[in-house]
């Protein structure tokens, strides 16, 4: 099984680097099929670092151009989607770098209410991410609905309505202290919900295909053309 498993790999390898050999010797078929077969990965890498559609795909036309150009420097000493991500990376960095953003790269939220009203109410994402929305929102009822009735009218106040501590524990007649530890559980509770949940969809996130496969595609192609 090991022995199987080893020439896949080597297989793979060898695969890239003949890949890799037509690109640089300008066969614009071959540039075409190295994007269209990672860009749903790359896209993914991209747009889980820099948190942002229009940013992720710019860092991937950017990517794939500078891979382009320094297609002859790649030897198959790693894969091709190893030495594009590790390429990516470096220009998603960069990006960070410049808004000052970097010490939020792959940071997970603690605060769920943050990230929810960040997917549900932001107005940066694109048309098409409205029926994701409605998903999440309706997947997020579907868990709040499970929630002990003293938990989920605690969040409701505070993280929908979003009641004070003090403003939840006078409509709840109940300490404040009490309103801090249910809304803490709730949270809890909801986070490993949704964590499962995602989990098991997890592969299909941040959809990459189509329209916007088609489009990194020509717009990388007229790039080379021009160059």
């Amino acid at each position: 099984m090991i022995h199987e498993l080893l020439a896949t790999t080597i297989d793979d390898v060898s695969e890239d680097v003949a890949l890799a050999q037509r690109i640089a010797a300008g066969d614009m078929a071959a540039l075409e099929l190295m994007m269209r077969r990672h860009n749903r990965r790359l896209y993914r890498l991209a747009r889980a670092t820099l948190r942002n559609d229009e940013h992720a795909e710019e860092a991937l036309q950017d990517t794939y151009f500078s891979a382009y150009r320094g297609i002859a420097n790649f030897r198959g000493e790693a894969s091709l989607f190893t030495w594009l991500s590790r390429m990516l990376l470096n220009d998603c960095f960069a990006r960070l770098r410049k808004t000052q953003r970097r010490g939020r790269l792959f940071s997970v939220a603690d605060n769920i209410e943050n990230e929810t009203h960040a997917m549900l109410i932001t107005d940066s994402n694109p048309p098409y991410h409205e029926a994701t929305r409605r998903q999440f929102r309706s997947l997020l009822e579907a868990r709040l609905d499970q929630l002990p009735e003293s938990f989920r009218t605690v969040f409701v106040l505070r993280s929908v309505e979003e009641m004070s501590v003090a403003e939840t524990a006078l409509c709840l007649d109940i300490p404040e202290a009490t309103v801090r530890s249910r809304h803490h559980r709730a949270n809890a509770i909801l986070r490993k919900l949704l964590a499962r949940d995602l989990d098991q969809t997890a592969r299909d996130m941040f959809e990459f295909d189509g329209d916007n496969c088609d489009r990194i595609v020509a717009s990388v192609l007229q790039r080379v053309l021009w160059a």
